[in-house]
């Protein structure tokens, strides 16, 4: 996305100062000293903007004063303030403008955009963002650009959802969701278009396996462009990669996924 399409959107370029805080840049190192996350590092500095998933000063109707861009997120974020000139950040769902009003509640709402209320309140077919897994713990599901979820049933104390990645999943009624999909959908089509800007974001360089040697990979050695030599890719650790079901077989929460994700067919 160009400036100018941002500009569009956008109505400040700096963020509020007491709704930021700084953040300490690990360099993906642990608290030996060691590399524990490879592939990052540098960047441009930045402050964390904090953004209130929870939402739980209720029943009170706040105003949108700006859309801004959070260099954190691939979402945008709006800046709200209540009637006692309270502020706070929220994720900008699409078609939400300056001057629109917001509220959160436990009770029935208008189905207006970023209005947040409790699963059972939300008609089927619509779409909602920034969902809690637990009531009252905040927003876990759908909070990147684009994305949404939709209800799609209500069923025994629990409404079904169907998340983007096509898994189908039962939440409890109690639990609150944002109306609306989120903003900023041309995240998707942004090309990179140079190493350097990688660098900006804090992203190092990724050496491919075969281009290592035998000590450090087990795709590495031989002599010039060599085959695999093994039935499946592996990473550093010999572990296998690309289709493999990392989930645990008995994680306490498989009883609330009625349909999992399908598996997305290969370019040949």
């Amino acid at each position: 996305m160009t400036g100018i399409e941002y500009r569009k959107v956008l109505t400040v370029s700096k963020p509020f100062k007491s709704l930021t805080k700084s953040i300490k840049k690990t360099g993906g190192r642990g608290q030996g000293g060691r590399i524990t996350v490879r592939h990052r590092g540098g960047g441009a500095k930045r402050r964390y903007r904090l953004i209130d998933f929870i939402q739980n000063n209720l029943d009170v109707k706040a105003r949108v004063e700006t859309i801004e861009y959070d260099p954190s997120r691939t979402a945008f974020i709006a800046r709200i303030v209540y009637p006692t000139g309270r502020r706070a950040y929220i994720l900008s769902p699409q078609e939400l403008k300056v001057g629109d009003s917001v509220v959160s509640s436990q009770k029935q709402l208008p189905i207006n955009p970023a209005n947040r209320l409790p699963l059972k309140d939300i008609p089927v077919g619509a779409f909602v963002h920034n969902i809690e897994l637990n009531p009252g713990e905040g927003g876990k599901l759908a909070r990147s650009a684009g994305t949404s979820c939709e209800v799609i049933a209500k069923d025994g104390g629990f409404v079904h959802l169907a998340l983007p990645s096509s898994e189908i999943r039962k939440i409890s009624e109690t639990a609150r969701a944002s109306i609306g999909v989120l903003s900023n959908p041309e995240n998707r089509m942004v090309v990179v278009g140079k190493a350097g800007r990688s660098r900006w974001l804090g992203i190092r360089p990724t050496v491919r396996g075969s281009a290592m040697n035998p000590v450090d990979h087990p795709l590495g050695g031989g002599e010039g462009r060599a085959p695999r030599g093994l039935k499946r890719p592996k990473n550093l650790w010999g572990k296998g990669i690309r289709g493999v079901k990392t989930r645990r077989k008995k994680k306490p929460s498989n009883i609330f996924i009625i349909q999992r994700r399908k598996k997305k067919l290969r370019k040949k």
